[in-house]
């Protein structure tokens, strides 16, 4: 185990059922409040990666990738929920366990060739990312990965990735 895995484990609370019975919410607040911690967990999301612009995913998303593209030079661009952004918008719509989501952009976000790093918190079923990918890509830009914090890997979400590089600084 990494020194970061390390530190990044000790910071991350479980919190059991929330939001419903039966889940184990991973709370990173104590992280974030934790200034070498989220700073070396900011380096970590961007390291290896060049691009243009820095996507997040909301809300959490939103906490790592802003950070993430001032540290890189980039622009960040949020991709929220269906009915929050305020000007023309992409969406994207993509399934849940029980249901569906819609996820939006503004159509103007990116330029053909914008090389493009999606940052998000958690990747579980990979339905979100793959449905951020997905906009991404209609609008001619350019994924140049996925980069999370933690992965819950038996919920099997990087098969959703297929053909993006796909990193996680912590697999559960």
């Amino acid at each position: 185990m990494s020194d970061l895995t390390a530190l990044i484990l000790d910071r991350i609370r479980d919190v059991p059922d929330y939001p419903k019975p039966g889940v184990v919410f991973k709370d990173i607040t104590p992280l974030l409040a934790d200034h070498a911690v989220f700073c070396a967990v900011v380096d970590a999301l961007a390291d290896g990666f060049e691009a243009d612009k820095i996507v997040g995913i909301e809300a959490r998303g939103f906490i790592l990738a802003a950070p993430v593209a001032y540290q890189e030079g980039a622009g960040f661009v949020p991709v929220r929920k269906k009915g929050k952004l305020p000007a023309a918008v992409l969406e994207e719509s993509y399934d849940l366990e029980y249901g569906s989501a819609t996820i939006e952009v503004h159509d103007d976000a990116f330029s053909p060739g914008d090389r493009v790093l999606i940052v998000d918190d958690v990747l579980a079923t990979g339905g979100t990312a793959a449905a951020a990918v997905e906009l991404v890509r209609r609008t001619g830009a350019e994924v140049v990965g996925v980069s999370v914090l933690m992965e819950l890997a038996f919920l099997k979400g990087r098969e959703r990735l297929t053909g993006v590089e796909t990193r996680s600084l912590l697999i559960v």
